[in-house]
């Protein structure tokens, strides 16, 4: 079950990745940096590069593990779920923190070329 100690253990990884202080995104996320995107209809939006939530008993991360190199991290990762940009655990100490880094860090540089440089992702 997802408790403050890994809540505070997560915020302060990616506070350290992302070199940006914590900022809530609507009641329950906290996101780290921003990026805007443009959707196919026009749309315009922001969202946070990175961040967490507590999901019931589960933790959710926000990244984007898509390609060979993040699916090859996550295959190491531990115990999780993915979704669409979600990753889902229990607990912290069922992942391999190098791994979890450079996942986080992995999705950030892809946030950068799809959407580039001027985010602060």
């Amino acid at each position: 079950m997802a408790g403050s100690s890994d809540c505070q253990a997560l915020m302060g990884l990616l506070q350290r990745i992302t070199g940006e202080k914590p900022r809530m995104w609507g009641p329950s996320i906290v996101g780290f940096g921003s990026y805007r995107y443009r959707l196919a209809s026009g749309k315009v939006g922001e969202s946070c590069a990175t961040g967490f939530a507590v999901r019931g008993k589960e933790l959710v991360v926000y990244l984007v593990a898509e390609g060979t190199e993040q699916s090859a991290l996550l295959a190491k990762l531990g115990k999780h779920k993915v979704g669409k940009a979600c990753l889902y655990f229990k607990r912290l100490a069922d992942l391999d923190p190098v791994v979890l880094e450079q996942l986080v860090t992995g999705s950030l540089a892809e946030l950068r070329r799809r959407y580039g440089s001027s985010s602060s992702a």
